[in-house]
């Protein structure tokens, strides 16, 4: 192996997975801006996460939709007016009085 090429500033942080408020203490290089009081009294920086093990469906084996501000909302009100004008029955516009 190469010598000096790994971090040498490993420390105690806290990964927390936000959408399940679960969080876990091991050691990292990350950097973190917030810190946490953990369970034995001390405080450690915080590192949130969008999704652990905890969370993620392959891990937990079920399937979990998180709808973040109405995002499915937002898309079927956006491709609606497409749906709509594909339903609409074709007719003929021509004018029988029309000259040929």
């Amino acid at each position: 192996m190469k010598k000096d090429i790994h971090p040498e500033d490993y420390r105690t942080v806290i990964f927390k997975d936000m959408s399940i408020d679960y969080a876990f203490m091991t050691k990292s290089t990350a950097a973190a801006k917030e810190t946490i009081k953990w369970e034995d009294g001390n405080e450690y920086p915080l590192i949130k996460l969008e999704i652990s093990y905890k969370s993620h469906p392959f891990y937990t084996g079920k399937m979990k939709l998180v709808d973040t501000a109405g995002r499915i909302d937002k898309f079927k009100n956006r491709y609606e007016k497409f749906s709509k004008k594909s339903k609409t029955p074709e007719t003929d516009t021509e004018d029988p009085e029309a000259g040929e």
